[in-house]
């Protein structure tokens, strides 16, 4: 369980894998766009994963919905301000919310640079609003390629000051690390930090190239990392932590089997790992779902379940005075 006087941090959340199927369904029809069902309640089993899907591209489908109702930026900016509302709601002390502008853009041809100004504005007027510390970290979709990606990354620098790290995420198999070093590079130059999917839906390789042709100090998933004990060692003695999404992997089927996840294998072996729900709005979970799961399925103590909570502090991007200030927060 959750320990109330510990600060609570999602380090893993996809701003555009959280928007609320009735907001999706309310921007659909002010703007006139044709989605599945007749009532929100007939259109949200489309939007949110059912169990199982059968890999990772089938998952992120389901975040195509989302993305396809912003048709200006209004409607931008209403998603990146209810995400922060959500994090209050959900009891979120810090919350670092991770996304693809250019995905965001697509359907109706956005200016990728507005886009990112239009999130960063939502969002801080939010955090101030709801009293939830909110960084965020903007995402290259692999998927699209490496020349969508430099655009994307353009769109991203443009406003770096408003932006903390830089992330990689999409269909990992098919587009590899090596395609995007320089990228990673000017992020890295222009002061941003970075963490990277990577051991999700491909093996330990794409970890070690994550950190060693991306400079991520953090990897999302990792799943496949248990593979290779040198990179276990690696990962723990060179404090590279891991954010683990549990109902994320077995949703992809990353995980076929939630009780063999790996978070618990992480931990043993003394590496930073901390608890996140990836894509929430399309998982229909909270932070609290991740904490009770850990505990009755994958069979963590309260002592482990502490640590994890204490280790997304320790993760975080954040100064040291950052924090400490954070964990002086106190709850209950």
């Amino acid at each position: 369980m959750i320990d109330q006087y510990l600060p609570l941090v999602d380090l893993h959340r996809h701003l555009d894998g959280n928007i609320n199927p009735a907001t999706i369904w309310d921007l659909a029809q002010e703007h006139n766009i044709k989605l599945p069902g007749n009532t929100v309640e007939e259109f949200t089993p489309h939007a949110q994963i059912q169990d199982q899907t059968s890999d990772l591209l089938a998952f992120l489908k389901k975040l195509d919905y989302g993305v396809s109702v912003l048709a200006n930026l209004d409607a931008v900016y209403r998603v990146a301000y209810e995400n922060v509302k959500d994090a209050k709601q959900q009891g979120l002390d810090y919350t670092e919310l991770r996304f693809s502008p250019y995905y965001m853009a697509e359907a109706f041809k956005l200016n990728i640079a507005e886009v990112v100004n239009v999130v960063a504005d939502a969002v801080s007027t939010a955090s101030k609003e709801f009293n939830v510390k909110t960084n965020l970290i903007g995402i290259l979709s692999r998927t699209y390629g490496a020349d969508i990606c430099k655009q994307e990354l353009q769109g991203i620098l443009a406003h770096k000051d408003k932006i903390t790290a830089l992330d990689l995420a999409g269909d990992e198999l098919n587009y590899p690390a090596h395609m995007f070093v320089d990228h990673f590079k000017q992020a890295r130059d222009a002061g941003l930090k970075i963490t990277v999917h990577a051991g999700e839906a491909a093996g330990p390789e794409s970890i070690w190239n994550a950190i060693n042709l991306l400079g991520a100090t953090r990897i999302g998933h990792g799943v496949a990392a248990t593979q290779d004990m040198k990179l276990m060692d690696y990962l723990r003695d060179n404090n590279i932590a891991i954010e683990s999404c549990p109902t994320s992997n077995y949703q992809t089927a990353t995980v076929q089997d939630l009780t063999k996840h790996p978070l618990k294998t992480f931990l043993d072996h003394g590496i930073i790992v901390c608890l996140n729900t990836d894509d929430p709005g399309v998982s229909n979970i909270t932070l609290e779902h991740e904490y009770n799961l850990a505990t009755n399925t994958l069979g963590l103590t309260q002592a482990e379940l502490k640590q994890v909570q204490i280790n997304g502090v320790h993760a975080a991007f954040l100064s040291e005075q950052e924090k400490q200030a954070l964990m002086t927060i106190k709850k209950g």
